[in-house]
């Protein structure tokens, strides 16, 4: 599973690519999500073009950037950041495969295009999506469970609709949550998210707050080989095992127990 670090601090992220993990993402979405996200405690950066190309000079990790969703700026954005060295460009809040295709365009073939699935929209679309040349596909669930208007973070993971998405998208890489260093994770335990992620076969995941809180004073050439070898403990499990840390989410998710998918 490749682990992408959210951050543009220059010297802890080359250290943190250098210690295992694929590649740093800079995050330019902005617009409109104060006001989307407000009183939800998530996370915004406030990256700039600059922080691109300084993060592309301090690793030759995978460089991912994040644009903000589709709209009259996109052809701009996606030109500087090709510009300024990005591997591939993520595409959030999509809601139609108009909004992907003329993306797709823009690129022009010059770098990849992943997207986010973090629409009740894009999730009903989600097989439509999955057929166009996209690099990678994420399901972002802090923006998901704000379009549903619900409650839980991680419903979409014990009620179908995570499995769905991962069933369309076939063998591109798919992503969804994040890690932490093991023993970490709150409400729901990192180690039980992480044995999800196994489970559903997912190629990447990301790194953010929760990981840079947790490893504060830490050695990334010692926890992230840790992280890195519990995600092998977890896919060598038994069935027996999986069974059990299936439940053990369910129950720490919705207080049922989830049987283990067939």
């Amino acid at each position: 599973m490749d682990l992408f670090l959210f951050s543009v601090d220059s010297s802890w992220g080359a250290d943190v690519v250098a210690a295992g993990t694929a590649g740093i993402v800079v995050d330019w979405e902005r617009r409109g999500k104060h006001r989307r996200q407000a009183g939800e405690g998530t996370q915004i950066n406030a990256d700039r073009p600059e922080d691109l190309s300084r993060m592309r000079a301090a690793t030759d990790g995978r460089l991912l950037c994040r644009l903000n969703g589709y709209g009259p700026w996109t052809a701009g954005e996606v030109d500087d950041a090709v510009a300024r060295g990005a591997d591939e460009l993520m595409l959030p809040m999509v809601r139609t495969t108009e909004e992907v295709d003329r993306t797709l365009d823009l690129v022009a073939g010059r770098c990849g295009l992943g997207i986010l699935v973090e629409t009740q929209d894009a999730v009903a679309r989600a097989a439509d999506l999955a057929r166009r040349p996209l690099s990678r596909v994420y399901v972002g669930l802090n923006d998901l469970r704000i379009d549903r208007r619900a409650t839980q973070l991680f419903t979409p993971l014990v009620d179908g609709t995570v499995d769905a998405v991962r069933a369309v998208v076939g063998d591109r890489p798919f992503g969804v949550g994040g890690l932490t260093l093991p023993g970490g994770g709150y409400p729901v335990p990192g180690d039980l998210l992480a044995a999800e992620l196994v489970r559903l076969g997912t190629g990447f995941t990301f790194l953010r707050r929760s990981f840079t809180a947790d490893m504060a004073g830490r050695d990334p050439f010692v926890e992230v080989p840790r992280l890195l070898a519990a995600l092998d403990v977890l896919r060598s499990a038994t069935p027996a095992e999986a069974a059990a840390r299936r439940a053990d989410f369910g129950a720490a998710v919705t207080g049922v127990p989830v049987a283990q998918s067939a």
